[in-house]
């Protein structure tokens, strides 16, 4: 399903998936950290499905092949592949569960069914329901409805088919009623979000115990159904996920924070584009549902286990000896920048560097605590892509207000699935003064910086840092992350610029430092490639080094082959999808490629090009895609300080040795894990070592 030169997107993304999978498979992995890997494999499918199947199933209904936009594969037969692929992942996944739940039960940690519940356990469990369960439950008797309402995007429901008992004729003579005829009712029960799912019992004998909430609803259904007179009750789970695309309202007299909200709220009336559904489930029962929602052949129906959402399992609650989980190593300290004293003090001497999760989120709060509170600091300018649930970025921006600040925030209400949360926040902001950007007409403002301006003796000087990730507490402790905290006077005048460009949108600016999308990156980085190439053919060493989450831009990979071809030698970290083929003879000989899947989710964007042994470094908030390319706001900025520069390259280069969680890309997309003579070296792990080192030297 590939043709010679590129892998289809979403076919290399179902193997990103694959390898993620892998980690709830591997029996190094602590227990419950496989257990939360399981999870977090079932919340990228859903988030698949709503977006790349979706977008998929659209090019299809539309009567479009959409090969050139597909890497040569029609849509309709990659839907095909795509759902053919999940069913196999589906199976592997149930089994990994199983065997999870088998090796928990030997730590004394037990997941029961319905029908395992003990005498003891019975009043704690009924209990739980009456109090807690039952006023949350919303339950639909389908059997009167002309259709289905409207059923939640990605929430489980339990499909519940009750047989009646047989009715006595008004003459009073009992006769035989065939089973096959007696009425049967159909009834959906929606397994509330706001109740956790995994209920923790009281511990018996040392044991420990937990019950799904699906299970104890299947416990309590004669609770549920007792004014019904039935003589068989069965409950099986189905999901459906529909299309999540926005579209946008064009109405100017809604404002924007309006439309978005408009079109969130359209998102549950999306297409359904997946039906799982428990494979055990009666065949009337799912003929009957199937038949009520209009589910046809162009949807992906998948049969599944028992329980869908095993998203929720990346929220397991916390049982067990510490065996059970990954060794917690808190996050250090950047030498030389000291948290307890002024870090404008600091940055203004040199530039730091921030590797997140190694090292602490704390600077880039501090840095905006601190402005907040310097009366010297008269502006504050800041992007905002996804804040954490709650966020002291937010409330020390708010802060800033307070202290009669100028604080322009530039908020993108359109990113996916935090749409709700930043739409929150933007309100928030708004009321307490905070000048508020909405993006730019037809792009996403996906960039990730920070400038504040400061008066000192008469003049201003800016602050700022550039980042590769978001400024969000929460995902800053699981996502590895650069972000460079800098007073350098060009660049941060380069980052006013694209401040400028979000209220001026019709006014290009020009850049000498940093790559700014979506004017100039592409060009940039074909420029940057070419040189790499003309030093090849001068018989100079070449090579290019990238660290990227997507690599999927056919022009792109076009460039890297041509370089490849020149001679350049070529190393790329991709974590999740690579439309490139490595190893090619004749088109990708000098590219090797590698995937890391560990502990932390890694998200750094990094472009390095040795250029004649003077490397150009560079951190990036923009993966090679072509919506990062043409269609989002990104900035890549140049590491001009010669130690962060080397840094960088170690850091790069412990990653490139990992042979303990890399996996080698190749056209056949086997994921198989790099193996080779050296000692084994993980590189998540090294690299936090490498961080306590450099204290260690310091400190002495």
């Amino acid at each position: 399903m590939l043709n010679k030169r590129y892998i289809n997107r979403e076919l290399s993304w179902l193997q990103f998936n694959s390898r993620v999978l892998q980690e709830a498979e591997d029996e190094t992995v602590p227990l419950i950290e496989r257990l939360r890997f399981l999870g977090i494999f079932s919340n990228n499918l859903d988030e698949f499905f709503k977006v790349r199947y979706a977008t998929v199933k659209r090019i299809d209904l539309a009567g479009k092949a959409g090969k050139s936009a597909l890497g040569g594969i029609k849509a309709s037969k990659l839907l095909e592949k795509i759902t053919e692929i999940v069913i196999r992942q589906q199976s592997e996944s149930l089994k990994i569960l199983d065997d999870i739940q088998t090796r928990l039960r030997q730590h004394n940690i037990n997941i029961i069914k319905e029908n395992e519940v003990s005498e003891s356990q019975e009043e704690f469990i009924k209990e739980f329901f009456l109090s807690k369960v039952s006023p949350a439950l919303v339950t639909i008797i389908l059997n009167d409805l002309p259709e289905i309402p409207s059923l939640k995007d990605s929430a489980a429901y339990l499909a519940v088919k009750m047989v009646m008992e047989e009715e006595v004729p008004k003459h009073g003579i009992t006769q035989l009623i065939d089973r096959s005829v007696k009425e049967k009712k159909y009834i959906l029960i929606e397994i509330p979000k706001s109740i956790e799912r995994f209920v923790v019992l009281p511990e018996e004998e040392g044991k420990q115990y937990i019950i799904l909430l699906d299970d104890l609803i299947r416990f309590n259904l004669n609770r549920i159904f007792n004014i019904f007179d039935y003589e068989s009750i069965t409950a099986h789970m189905i999901k459906i996920t529909r299309d999540a695309e926005l579209d946008i309202e064009s109405d100017l007299s809604k404002s924007f924070i309006d439309k978005i909200s408009s079109s969130v709220k359209d998102r549950i009336k999306g297409d359904p584009v997946r039906f799982v559904y428990d494979m055990n489930i009666d065949e009337d029962t799912l003929t009957y549902l199937m038949n009520k929602m209009g589910i046809d052949s162009t949807d992906s129906i998948i049969p599944g286990g028992r329980y869908h959402n095993r998203r929720d399992y990346m929220n397991f609650p916390s049982l067990g000896p510490r065996e059970l989980y990954y060794e917690v190593r808190d996050p250090l300290p950047i030498p030389g920048l000291i948290l307890q004293a002024s870090l404008l003090s600091g940055i203004a001497e040199k530039d730091f560097l921030l590797y997140t999760p190694y090292q602490t989120f704390s600077y880039t709060v501090k840095f905006l605590r601190e402005a907040a509170l310097d009366p010297k600091v008269k502006t504050i300018k800041i992007t905002i892509y996804r804040l954490a649930k709650i966020s002291h970025i937010a409330s020390s921006l708010i802060n800033a207000v307070k202290n009669g600040k100028k604080v322009t925030v530039q908020i993108e209400l359109r990113a996916r699935f935090d749409e709700v949360a930043n739409i929150r926040y933007a309100e928030q902001m708004q009321q307490e003064g905070v000048n508020l950007i909405f993006g730019v007409p037809g792009l996403k403002v996906h960039c990730k910086a920070c400038v504040i301006e400061r008066e000192e003796e008469g003049k201003t000087r800016r602050y700022g840092f550039l980042s590769t990730g978001n400024f969000n507490e929460s995902t800053s402790r699981v996502y590895t992350d650069y972000t460079l905290f800098t007073a350098d006077p060009e660049i941060l005048k380069e980052v006013n610029k694209v401040f400028d460009f979000f209220e001026t949108n019709y006014k290009v600016n020009k850049y000498k430092h940093l790559l700014v999308s979506p004017h100039y990156t592409r060009t940039a980085l074909m420029g940057l490639i070419q040189r790499e190439i003309d030093a090849a053919k001068k018989g100079v060493y070449a090579e290019i080094k990238l660290k990227l989450n997507s690599l999927s831009d056919y022009k792109m990979i076009d460039k890297l082959y041509q370089a490849s071809s020149a001679g350049v030698k070529i190393k790329l970290i991709v974590r999740g999808i690579c439309c490139l083929i490595p190893g090619v003879k004749g088109m990708s000989e000098n590219i090797e490629a590698i995937s890391i899947v560990d502990k932390f989710l890694e998200h750094p964007r990094l472009y390095i090009f040795e250029n004649s042994g003077n490397p150009k470094v560079y951190i990036s908030s923009a993966d090679w895609m072509t919506r990062n390319m043409d269609q989002r706001v990104e900035i890549s900025c140049p590491i001009y300080d010669e130690d962060i520069k080397k840094e960088i390259l170690e850091t790069f280069e412990i990653s490139w040795k990992d042979n303990v969680k890399a996996r080698i890309f190749d056209g056949e997309q086997t994921n198989k894990r790099r193996k080779d003579e050296k000692p084994p070296l993980r590189s998540q792990f090294a690299l936090y070592d490498y961080y306590l080192k450099k204290i260690e030297t310091i400190t002495g």
